[in-house]
């Protein structure tokens, strides 16, 4: 990001040496690349690398293909271009302009290449060296006013691949047509992307402080939602020096570290004798790194944001705010348990080390795909230093290059970074614009073709030619994409809630290639052919009718009489006069004989158990006798 601050480059000479010490010994620098790529003509068609510049808006996740122009009169690209359009391409693709290393700054050249129109800018090395990484200048006056302006994206390539070019374009011929490639700039292996900054709580540095607080300011809203959504995983950084031990007691020492000169920054004013001190810069950094760890615990990690805007906005050095008191203002008005930052923080002058502040000098020695810290400010995205202007859109751009593809959030699809190519021929995927579901999925580094879900229901297909509804539930959407019509009131559809794939015409109907046919039964004689049936094709059936009185059954093609047979009649009144006989048979036994038997059993139990000594007494047997029987006699 950017170049040194203008004020780390008059740090006084202990500190600067020992930066420059501790980068010989621990150095670990990347040089972001991109793919170069020429695709025409066809003898010089080959893949190279590109140095990605640190300035202007690399497109992360995109490519950029464009015809190649050079100037031989202005072959540094120092000054600024002739005439409007000064370069006339053979097609109507983009212009790529390639330029000469040498004579002024790498950001000057791509400037000047953008004022004429240019989409991008190669600058081809003047040596036989490894790629480098173009810096902007330093801030100076020099660089005022065009280098926040720089829109489009730059590289350097390689002496010979640019000295190759050049021969090309002198002899003239074949249009040369390149490609620049940075989808896999930015590495994107997952659906979370983790983001760092490395940036400074001195305000008072100039053109960069200006920067990197404006972009906190604008991009919080993004980092936020980001944040709050679980999607990234952010974590403010903060450089921080030392002094060498022989200069400890020294009053520059003194006055720009804590911990007894184990942490350090540059004077922010240049001035030891007035202002703010660099140790006021390294524990303001120290309390933002601990706001940020206490916020964290509590699952607010986003409130760093507000806090470092608000701080800014309130506390700022050029207001004479910068102070302790008016911090904790700030963590209070944040509900932020201060007791818990003041502890974080430790004491300033133990001669002990800091646990937080010691981890920060470690993290900036470069390890693995992520070269050593050494500029402010610094982003890394995956573990890759971010590459181009410290700017929300650029930025938000270059993290939503970082999620696995078609996992972005929607904030990555939002119409001012997205290229939405689904909306041109439907990206060239399948679509069903009856029921307007498409096989066309916009992402961040352009569509894919992707059988969807819809409302639970899964399309299986390749995404291009074909999706199929699949599983329960899918004849509700459009009938599973099978056929479906309506006739003489009647609606069929080939689509069957019992078979979970496939489309199979309804009885009544045939497959004609395309959709089902309703079936002639009468014609074809494949129904009704009973003897004196009368046919009538319906839509889906048919109608069969017999003569006279018989009715037809389906199932058996056949006719039968609607009042059956004279035998038929009679076997009917045989057997229910066979019924009725029995039953009065039944009845007669019971009446008689079985009634009787009871009666008699009745009578020898009563008369164990109750004594008839009177004429009174046997009546009442008789009574009983007489209910038993269901009789009415009344005692």
């Amino acid at each position: 990001m950017g170049s040194v601050m203008g004020s780390i480059v008059s740090v006084p000479l202990i500190l600067l040496l020992l930066a420059v010490v501790s980068s010989s010994v621990y150095g670990h620098f990347i040089v972001e690349r991109s793919s170069f790529r020429i695709l025409s003509p066809i003898s010089l068609c080959a893949k190279h690398d590109a140095a990605i510049g640190n300035f202007g808006v690399p497109d992360y996740g995109g490519i950029l293909v464009g015809s190649l122009v050079y100037s031989e009169k202005q072959a540094s690209g120092c000054d600024p271009f002739d005439g409007d359009k000064p370069f006339k391409s053979k097609s109507s693709r983009p212009n790529i302009l390639l330029v000469d290393r040498g004579g002024c700054y790498f950001a000057q050249k791509v400037w000047n290449g953008q004022q004429a129109g240019a989409a991008a800018v190669i600058v081809a090395d003047n040596m036989d060296e490894p790629l480098i990484t173009m810096d902007s200048p330093e801030a100076s006056g020099d660089a005022d006013g065009y280098v926040e302006n720089i829109e489009v994206p730059s590289a350097l390539i390689e002496k010979s691949v640019g000295d190759t070019l050049k021969d090309a374009l002198k002899k003239g011929g074949d249009e040369i047509i390149v490609k620049l490639d940075w989808r896999e700039s930015m590495p994107h292996p997952d659906q979370r992307v983790e983001y760092e900054l490395w940036t400074n709580s001195n305000d008072e540095c100039g053109t960069r402080c200006d920067e990197q607080m404006n972009f906190v300011k604008n991009f919080k809203g993004h980092a936020q939602i980001l944040e709050r959504g679980g999607y990234t995983l952010f974590t403010p950084h903060y450089i921080t020096w030392y002094c060498p031990q022989a200069f400890i007691l020294t009053s520059q020492c003194k006055s720009q570290c804590i911990n007894k000169g184990r942490y350090c920054a540059p004077d922010p004013e240049q001035n030891f004798g007035e202002g703010y001190q660099g140790k006021d810069v390294v524990f303001e950094n120290l309390r933002q790194l601990c706001v940020h760890r206490v916020a964290n615990e509590s699952n607010r990690s986003w409130v760093w944001w507000d806090y470092v805007t608000d701080f800014h906005i309130r506390c700022s050095m050029k207001h004479k705010r910068y102070s302790k008191e008016c911090a904790e203002e700030v963590i209070k008005s944040l509900d932020l348990p201060t007791a818990k930052v003041k502890k974080c923080m430790g004491d300033p002058e133990a001669d002990t080390e800091n646990e937080v502040l010691r981890r920060e000098q470690e993290l900036q020695v470069g390890r693995g795909s992520r070269g050593d810290v050494t500029i402010l400010p610094t982003l890394v995205i995956n573990d890759v230093q971010y590459r181009g202007k410290l700017e929300r859109t650029a930025v938000l751009k270059a993290l939503c290059a970082g999620f696995k593809e078609t996992t972005e959030p929607a904030v990555c699809l939002s119409g001012d970074i997205e290229t939405n190519q689904c909306l041109d021929r439907n990206g060239g995927c399948w679509q069903d614009a009856q029921s307007n579901v498409t096989a066309c999925k916009d992402t961040f580094r352009g569509r894919v073709c992707e059988c969807p879900v819809v409302e639970g229901v899964q399309y299986h297909g390749d995404g291009y030619t074909s999706c199929e509804a699949y599983g329960p539930g899918r004849c509700a959407i459009n009938n599973g994409g099978c056929w479906s019509e309506t006739g003489n009131g009647k609606t069929f559809s080939a689509c069957s809630e019992s078979q979970i794939s496939g489309c199979t015409c309804p009885p009544g109907f045939r497959e004609d290639g395309k959709k089902c046919v309703d079936i002639d039964e009468c014609k074809e004689r494949s129904a009704c052919q009973c003897d004196g049936c009368s046919c009538k094709n319906t839509w889906g059936g048919y109608d069969c009718k017999c003569k006279g009185s018989r009715i037809y059954i389906q199932q058996h093609d056949t006719c039968i009489e609607r009042s059956g047979s004279k035998f038929g009649w009679f076997l009917t009144l045989v057997i229910l006069a066979t019924v009725a006989g029995l039953g009065l048979a039944g009845y007669i036994f019971y009446k008689y004989r079985l009634r009787s038997y009871m009666d008699a059993e009745i009578m020898a139990i009563m008369s164990q158990y109750m004594p008839l000594d009177s004429q009174h007494s046997h009546e009442v047997v008789q009574a009983e006798s007489q209910l038993l029987r269901g009789g009415n006699t009344v005692v």
